[in-house]
This record gives structure tokens, sequence and C-alpha cells, in this order.
């Protein structure tokens, strides 16, 4: 068996900038990717046409680390960036492994053994990139698999009333995507966009393009405090998802509900992700939980994974890079002091994550 410099798991921008800086230093590695294709998340997670957008956080300068993974300045749609993507992986010549679902990452000896579901690979250091796209689950019983995490094809829910959950930025992108190939078809039947909060958080780019799908007569209607209660199938033997959209108290216990029902197959969940905490338990890696008056970033119960400046986790030779630590870590200072870091899941952040980790064994190598 083969024993590689480092074991990239994720094949996203941080797992990609990995790749590229391990060439560049003469470093052996594998990429392990679970799915089909490169950037297999933001292949689930962007609707046809969304647009990509090259942000840096506030508090980084630019230019983007790596010139190939960058998105177009001029906000290409997703089609686009995937192909860049994909003539990158090609100049390159970066080797991945498609469909190399992880299942464990066991420390050895002398480094690590990295076991999939079909084999075993082993590395002196290990990065997860693997970010963060566990689905939340909706919570209802009776929950069927027909409910839609992302928006495949848009046509599939021409002539038909479509809803979309959630309150974020995914959502919104699906609720424009949608509303826009409606109009195209002279569909006037309506996106229905439901949150279970009053407020929606959409930032300022993807707020303008929601807009703008408005002002050109898109058919979009807002469900505020929507509550999904209860999956069922009706007489026609169709699965529908039952949804909460008012309640009114009568007193002495008795409640007046309002609803909606949507065919499950006409139902997109953009409801958010969770972290990867249940993994880096498993892994037994030092996390820090939440509580009141500690953490400014991460909810009050989340646990947040101990990271050097290197991003290297309590086990020494495996790193944890990109999405999987957003929003927020434990940065493990210097001096031996705790503090908690805010991380945006962004392309930027995940990219310079990677060169940081890969500079880090690199470093490590030639001074063995």
């Amino acid at each position: 068996m083969n024993i590689y410099d480092v074991a990239i798991i994720g094949a996203g921008p941080g797992g990609l900038a990995c790749a590229i800086k391990a060439i560049e230093f003469g470093l052996s590695y594998v990429v392990l990717e679970k799915g089909s294709n490169v950037f297999q998340g933001i292949i689930d997670s962007y609707p046809r046409g969304k647009k990509v957008y090259p942000t840096i956080p506030k508090s980084e300068e630019g230019p983007f680390p790596i010139e190939d993974l960058q998105p177009n300045p001029n906000n290409e749609p997703v089609e686009d960036y995937l192909a860049k993507i994909r003539t990158c992986v090609e100049k390159y010549k970066i080797s991945i492994h498609m469909k190399e679902d992880s299942q464990d990452v066991v420390k050895e000896k002398n480094g690590f053994t990295v076991i999939t579901r079909q084999n075993k690979y082993r590395a002196s250091s290990v990065v997860l990139a693997f970010g963060s796209n566990i689905p939340v689950d909706l919570g209802v019983y009776g929950e069927a698999k027909t409910v839609a995490r992302n928006l495949d094809n848009p046509a599939d829910h021409i002539d038909a009333p479509t809803l979309v959950l959630g309150g974020g930025n995914a959502a919104a992108d699906v609720v424009s995507t949608l509303s826009k190939a409606k109009r195209a078809a002279e569909d006037h039947t309506p996106v229905y966009w439901g949150h279970k909060k009053v407020h929606f958080k959409v930032n300022k780019d993807v707020a303008r393009d929601l807009g703008e799908e408005i002002l050109l007569g898109g058919n979009i209607k807002i469900l505020q405090g929507v509550i999904p209660k209860i999956g069922e199938v009706d007489e026609d033997g169709v699965d529908r998802l039952l949804i909460q959209t008012y309640e009114i108290h009568l007193g002495q216990g008795v409640d007046l509900h309002q609803g909606m029902s949507f065919p499950m197959k006409h139902v997109i969940a953009c409801i958010g992700t969770q972290g990867p905490a249940p993994v880096f338990e498993r892994l037994g890696l030092q996390q820090i939980t939440c509580v009141e008056g500690v953490c400014k970033i991460g909810k009050e119960g989340a646990k947040l994974i101990m990271l050097t400046p290197e991003f290297q986790t309590s086990t020494k030779g495996l790193y944890a890079i990109g999405g999987a630590i957003s929003p927020a870590y434990i940065i493990i200072q210097e001096e031996g002091t705790f503090k908690e870091q805010k991380h945006p899941n962004l392309i930027f952040t995940a990219i310079k994550d990677g060169i940081r980790a890969i500079e880090d064994i690199a470093r490590h190598k030639s001074s063995s």
C-alpha cells in the first residue's frame, strides 16, 4: 500500500487548493471525493444559473490565493465556474478518487489510515476538507425522501405551485431561479417562499437578484412563520407535506390552525446543514461546547473544534479546513490561550485554509 504525504478528504475549493499546493511542494497526495464530480458540494447546493461570487471577507485582502480557483469577478453562473474548475484539474493533472466515501480515519504509529467503503489509504497527514453538507431534518412525522434539498431541474416544477422552505441565501436563489423559469414558460403558478421566522436573511447580492426577478413580474408569494407539521398520503396516493401558516389561540385549550398542503415532489427544503461535530467526536478531536457568555459567534450548545493557527486539530498530523469548521472554531493561540475565531463559509476562505495547512505539512516534512 502506498504511503502518501497527505490524504485530502473532499474535492471542493479547499481540497483542490491542498492538492495544488502539495504538487507545488513536491508532496505525494491523494484526493478522496465521496461524490461523482469535483466540487460536488457546489453542484448539489447551487441551482442552475446561480451566480458564483468571488467574495473576499472584510478582514482579508485580495487577490485570491490561487487564481485558477477564483470565480470570475463578473459573477459568472455556476456552470461556467465549474467548467473553469475542470480546466484547472486538467492543468495541474490533479488525481481525484471519486465515489470514495470516507468512513473513518485511524491514527497509527507513523501516520493515518483513511478507510472508505471500498479501500484503505495510508498517509503521514490528513486534511479534512469535506465541508458541512449534512442536511437538517425537517422534523415532521412521515417525512418522505421525495422532498428535495436543492433545485435540480426547474422544468420539473412548471405548471405546479412549488414551496421553497428556508430563510437564507440558498432558498432565495432557488426561489429566484424557479420564478425565472416559470416566467420563461409563461407559467403563472406561484413559487411560495416559506420560513419558520418572520425575517429572512440574505446577502445584498442575492437580494438584488431576487428583487430584479420580482420587478420583472415573478409570481413569488412570501409565507412567514411557516411550520412543517406532517407528511401524509392523500386519497390519490400522493405524498404531501402539510405546513402550518397561521395559528390562533381561541382559549380554553382550543386552537385554530391554518395550513397548506403541497405534493412533496414540489417541495424544496433549503433549511441548511448540520455541522460535522459528530464526525469530529468520532475521530476523538477536541471540541468546546458553546455556553452563554463564552461564545459570541457559535450558537449556544454548538460544538466548536479546537485548531492551531495552521488548522491542525488536537491530533497531530490531522487538519480541518473550509466549511467543516464554519461559522466559527476555537483557535489555540501561541501563548496557550483559546479564542473563538469567526470563519466565513466562502470559497476564498477554504482556499486560504488549504494553503496554510499544506504549508505546515511541508514544513514538518522538511524538518523531519
